[in-house]
């Protein structure tokens, strides 16, 4: 006997997506991956996260990778990459059913090569607190991930994926702040990081300019773990 099709007919599916909120630190401003969205009639010179839809033979991950190469014209391999959340409103997209899977990226400014820092009319850093009338939800979108990321650095060490190799105590306090977007106790701070023991002290420090030499420290690991930093 021949087995029944289960599936109705008339049964209309999701198409998915994939955006990418990707985050970075330059001169103690946290700013945020934008790229040109040219769909007319809904959006003409806007802009947006980079993203795009997923092809029916890559993972949304795979996508996400993708749409950071092509649409956010960064290195993938530099960047570090998880899953934010599923926008799945009936209407986010005014083209159709489109459900979109959000990932957050991390990548310190020191890794981006010069081209990468640079500002083109395809794709640009901006601080996020200039950031607003972004296309589809992708002003939720970014909520959500800043959300998300202030979050997570209090008690895990992911803000390790934005400071460069080699850094100095102030140089993270700084990280902190700028993402947290409030100021620490310098001294409490201090006290507290260095007894966690997820940096690690340099054999050399920082020299040059007016003040005196300042200890440099590195992350002892490059995975992200669970500790209660603040």
């Amino acid at each position: 006997m021949k087995k029944r099709n289960t599936v109705p007919e008339h049964f209309q599916f999701a198409i998915i997506a994939a955006d990418v909120v990707m985050f970075t630190i330059r001169d103690n401003k946290l700013l945020v991956r934008l790229t040109k969205v040219q769909r007319p009639p809904h959006f003409s010179n806007s802009r947006g996260m980079p993203g795009g839809l997923i092809d029916p033979k890559e993972t949304a991950e795979e996508a996400a990778k993708r749409l950071v190469r092509t649409k956010g014209l960064l290195d993938a391999r530099e960047i570090y990459i998880e899953q934010l959340y599923t926008f799945s409103e009936l209407k986010r997209d005014p083209r159709g059913r489109v459900v979109a899977v959000a990932y957050l990226a991390l990548t310190p400014w020191e890794k981006l090569s010069t081209k990468e820092r640079l500002d083109t009319s395809d794709a640009w850093w901006s601080p996020v607190s200039e950031v607003r009338g972004l296309a589809y939800d992708h002003d939720q979108m970014l909520v959500v991930a800043i959300d998300r990321l202030r979050s997570r650095i209090t008690y895990t060490t992911l803000i390790g994926k934005l400071m460069p190799k080699e850094f100095t105590l102030t140089e993270l306090e700084h990280a902190y702040e700028s993402i947290l977007h409030s100021s620490l106790d310098k001294r409490n701070f201090r006290k507290k990081i260095l007894k966690l023991h997820f940096i690690a002290p340099l054999p050399h420090k920082r020299t040059g300019g007016a003040f005196r030499p300042a200890q440099l420290y590195r992350f002892s690991s490059d995975k992200v773990k669970e500790v209660e930093v603040l």
